[in-house]
């Protein structure tokens, strides 16, 4: 994802939940988290659950 697009979502959600930081990081984690899965053509949901199988693969190869 550009720099640009990741630099816009903050701002975004800045104004959108102004002095509440914690908020703006759940926030920002979910809106890209989606622009993967729809640069990936994937559900929000179906993104979430591959990148969850890839963390339990690493964690069992330790």
């Amino acid at each position: 994802m550009k720099e640009k697009k990741i630099m816009k979502i903050k701002r975004d959600v800045e104004k959108e939940f102004p002095g509440d930081f914690a908020l703006q990081q759940v926030h920002i984690a979910r809106k890209l988290l989606s622009e993967e899965a729809k640069e990936k053509n994937l559900s929000l949901w179906r993104h979430i659950k591959m990148q969850a199988k890839e963390v339990e693969k690493v964690v069992h190869d330790l």
